[in-house]
């Protein structure tokens, strides 16, 4: 039996956004999460960056997926680096995340909630 190439692609393209979602919860979203469910403040501004997130996506009209959630995490990382923004060397300190911290924490929710649906 021959499977076509357009069905390879698209489960390698799936694992791979599945995988660069997984490293961002890794690296963000585990500890990220746990620290805005403790904080009122950081979970009203994580839920604002989703709902942020999902616009720029059209998440109201197309449902959001893993492959877009991972490029947009990938882009906007991509995009920081070029500006100088560096990854925290250590632990990040919840209480006063900056922007891109904050806008990948949401994509990590975001993420979390595709799991659940």
């Amino acid at each position: 039996m021959r499977v076509p190439f357009n069905r390879v692609a698209s489960r390698t393209a799936v694992d791979s956004a599945r995988s660069t979602l997984a490293a961002l919860t890794v690296s963000v979203g585990t500890v990220g999460l746990a620290a805005a469910a403790a904080r009122p403040g950081l979970l009203a501004l994580v839920d604002q960056h989703a709902a942020a997130v999902r616009d720029s996506l059209d998440g109201d009209r197309e449902p959001l997926t893993a492959a877009t959630l991972a490029g947009y995490a990938e882009g906007v990382r991509a995009a920081a680096l070029e500006h100088g923004w560096a990854a925290p060397d250590g632990p990040v300190d919840w209480s006063r995340p900056d922007w891109l911290l904050t806008r990948l924490l949401a994509v990590c929710a975001l993420a979390r909630s595709l799991d659940r649906a």
